[in-house]
């Protein structure tokens, strides 16, 4: 272990921002909620806000993830989906385009879930395969991922754009038929979600596999669609080398991106049941053998899009006591360091998908100049409040990087 070279942790609580909730007093998630450790890296460190997404982007995880890691989304994004793929080793050409393949439930044309009720991985296997099996085209293909989360990939794509598409999230409880796929090539993609619709209906092995397993899968949601970007590596641009913890395709499809490899946690779901203590132990293990560590959880966006205080209150609360602390504790042992504490985006309660505001970060470092030269920034507490209370507002997130690695705002 080198207790010289300096280490770059991210800890991002992917969607915690909030706007004030009355039945919280009024108080946003992050003032309400006990995090005794994001208010001690508050206190100590360099808080202020940040725009995630640049002005005309749509505020995804995407962009405001890519950001983050230090890359400005008005010159590097070409799509989630692509990035998603990169994750799961799907090699793409220079003509195909890879999008997004929700397993949803919109019976009666309505975003009933679009998670399908949080969907067993396995029966979301099952799903894949059938229409796999059943929709032949040779120019299609689908991958299974995560839980509702999968991929399609459309070899030789004809087109010179992508379909407009609209992220399911965005349009949970609402009438489908006006969110539709548009532009070209949207046929082929409309095409093929009334045939999976279709597929799943007259399917009896996912109707077996739904009596034994999680899931009320009816269709799927096509969307987010691009070709494979090209970028720099943070190797090649900063000299940080390491890894990516999260149960998202998405995070380690940027990060390998970036030239990071994923470390897959075992119990690691992207819910309020993920294995929280599995992905610190995995970061305090994995910073001894490189420089950084970008570690994700997606619980408090999942529970936002839910409309659940509850759980989201949770997810924060467990993000604080599980992660951001161990974390800390174990960082303290190096001489020089660096943490990045925030959320991608806000995922408002009351809105219930993503909103494009500027999210309070916090830099807490030791053993470098950051360290006690901008005290002025310090705040009292972790929340979107106390952060703009400092006056410190960073125009575009993807420079937070290089405040870090040059030691100076």
């Amino acid at each position: 272990m080198n207790n010289n070279e300096k280490k770059y942790i991210v800890l991002l609580g992917d969607g915690m921002a909030d706007i004030p909730i009355p039945e919280l007093g009024n108080k946003t998630i992050l003032e309400y909620a006990h995090i005794p450790n994001m208010n001690f890296l508050a206190s100590k460190g360099i808080t202020g806000l940040t725009k995630t997404v640049p002005q005309g982007m749509a505020p995804g995880s995407d962009t405001a993830n890519l950001s983050i890691f230090g890359y400005n989304p008005v010159e590097s994004y070409t799509g989630r989906a692509p990035l998603e793929a990169i994750s799961m080793g799907i090699d793409l050409g220079p003509d195909d385009a890879a999008f997004r393949c929700n397993i949803i439930n919109a019976a009666d044309n309505k975003m009933r879930d679009f998670t399908a009720s949080h969907i067993d991985s396995s029966l979301s296997r099952i799903v894949i395969d059938q229409i796999s099996k059943n929709i032949l085209d040779k120019d299609i293909e689908f991958y299974s991922g995560v839980s509702y989360r999968n991929l399609m990939v459309w070899r030789n794509y004809p087109y010179k754009s992508i379909p407009e598409t609209t992220p399911p999230h965005d349009i949970q409880g609402k009438d489908t038929q006006g969110y539709l796929p548009s532009g070209e090539g949207s046929d082929k993609l409309k095409d093929l979600m009334s045939k999976a619709r279709e597929v799943i209906a007259s399917s009896s092995e996912i109707n077996k596999a739904m009596s034994n397993l999680q899931g009320t899968p009816e269709s799927i949601w096509l969307w987010g669609g691009g070709k494979k970007p090209a970028i720099k590596t943070l190797k090649e641009r900063f000299g940080l080398h390491g890894y990516t913890i999260s149960a998202v395709d998405l995070i380690h499809g940027i990060g390998r991106a970036a030239g990071l490899e994923p470390i897959l946690v075992d119990g690691a779901t992207g819910y309020i049941d993920t294995n929280y203590e599995g992905k610190a132990s995995a970061l305090i293990s994995s910073i001894k053998k490189c420089n950084h560590v970008f570690l994700h959880v997606e619980a408090p966006d999942e529970s936002g899009h839910e409309g659940s205080i509850e759980k989201k209150l949770k997810s924060v609360e467990d993000f604080d006591k599980k992660i951001v602390g161990p974390v800390l504790e174990a960082m303290e042992k190096y001489n020089n360091f660096s943490i990045l504490l925030m959320p991608d985006h806000h995922t408002p309660i009351s809105v219930k998908t993503h909103t494009a505001d500027p999210v309070p970060f916090v830099i807490y470092s030791k053993g470098c100049l950051l360290e006690n030269k901008y005290s002025q920034f310090n705040a009292p507490f972790y929340n979107e409040k106390a952060a703009k209370n400092t006056g410190l507002f960073i125009e575009s997130a993807h420079k937070l990087v290089e405040i870090i690695i040059n030691d100076s705002l």
